[in-house]
């Protein structure tokens, strides 16, 4: 994988900091062209700013798997908790690559969460000028950040569940440790947000079956509990089949949503409709330690090297890695060139969320406009 020079001028700023330490995880199926782009326009934004950043790639995924019998090796897993500022991971998984209970060998989800202890799920989604969709809502309405919760709920039983030829049986746990960080860490986001976009209010939405699940009650009561200290902020309950009515109805009502893992990721996946498709979808998993970003699709092997994937969910979340990271500049200029593409029509999307154009046309519309406006963007 290669990163060529952008060909900018780096911005005069009076300190310029240690350049910043990506990991690349480049996946499988579309992900190497994925990454490919993302850490090339993550580059030219960074220097743009006069900035830096180094990249080391990583093993991991499902041809990772095919080689050592391992996602990850353990000792790439240590590399990323001590070595690095941030991951940008593609997607991964190959439908080949089995384990031997027919579950899909070479995913990382369940190893770099846990193992980076990264509690946080964070999606955005934002519906931006010039993408069509099937709602009817206008650009920026749609403007909401949905926390899940990444470490526990359903998807801690992956792999354990208890399995007979007749029965399978998969528990769902929360504890209250890890619900009232999740929350505190959707009201802390809130704080720092403009509020939703049909009234401007902050205002966190907690999202259960508290009404059926006892796990589901905790977490409601841990959410109101949490909420007492943050008198600033708006809050507001929805079941979860309720949610998903309301995110294609009314999404305009929300700004963050807060919510145990697997309903979290059917929800998202309802927002991504709204919003252009998960190819317009970043997101991040964030704890205290080192955190990493990737799109919220699959590896789409069906596509690979037919430059014909979008790349954008990848650069969105080179953005949200920067910001995270304290780069807000680099992270601006990623957003306004993205924004202001599609907006112009020089980049758009067929019915199907495919690229017109092709993946490297996307890239290279990205890093002309980065090169065009430069650290004025942000």
């Amino acid at each position: 994988m290669t990163f060529p020079d952008p060909g900018l001028s780096p911005a005069t700023d009076p300190a310029r900091r240690e350049p910043l330490r990506v990991a690349l995880i480049a996946g499988d199926g579309i992900g190497p062209e994925l990454v490919d782009s993302a850490a090339r326009v993550l580059a030219a934004a960074s220097q743009s700013v006069g900035e830096d950043v180094c990249f080391t790639e990583e093993p991991g995924g499902a041809s990772t798997y095919e080689e050592t019998g391992v996602a990850m090796p353990a000792e790439v897993l240590q590399r990323l908790r001590t070595c690095y500022d941030a991951v940008l991971k593609g997607p991964v998984g190959l439908p080949h690559v089995r384990h031997a209970d027919g579950t899909e060998a070479g995913l990382l989800g369940g190893i770099m969460r846990t193992g980076l202890d990264a509690f946080a799920n964070v999606r955005p989604m934002r519906l931006r000028p010039g993408v069509h969709t099937p709602v009817r809502h206008a650009p920026n309405d749609i403007d909401y950040v949905i926390v899940r919760e990444n470490t526990e709920g359903l998807y801690l039983s992956r792999g354990l569940g208890v399995v007979t030829r007749d029965a399978v049986s998969d528990q769902l746990m929360l504890t209250r440790r890890g619900c009232a960080r999740i929350c505190r860490y959707a009201f802390e986001l809130a704080r720092q947000r403009h509020g939703a976009p049909g009234d401007g209010v902050r205002r966190v939405t907690c999202v259960d079956k508290s009404n059926v699940l006892r796990s589901y009650a905790l977490f409601r009561e841990v959410f109101d509990d949490v909420a007492e200290a943050y008198p600033d902020i708006d809050t507001d309950h929805r079941y979860a089949d309720a949610a998903g009515h309301d995110l294609v109805a009314n999404p305009s009502h929300f700004d963050v949503i807060v919510t145990e893992n697997f309903l979290g990721d059917l929800l998202s996946d309802v927002g991504a409709a709204t919003v252009g498709g998960l190819g317009m979808c970043p997101s991040g998993n964030i704890g205290d330690g080192v955190s990493y970003f990737e799109p919220t699709h699959g590896s789409a092997p069906g596509l690979a090297g037919q430059d014909r994937a979008n790349p954008l969910s990848q650069i969105l979340s080179a953005a949200m890695l920067l910001h995270h990271c304290g780069r807000d500049r680099g992270a601006q200029v990623i957003e306004r060139a993205v924004t202001d593409a599609l907006a112009s029509g020089e980049m758009s999307l067929t019915p199907h969320q495919t690229p017109v154009g092709g993946t490297e046309q996307v890239t290279r519309t990205v890093l002309d406009r980065i090169n065009q406006t430069g650290g004025n963007a942000a």
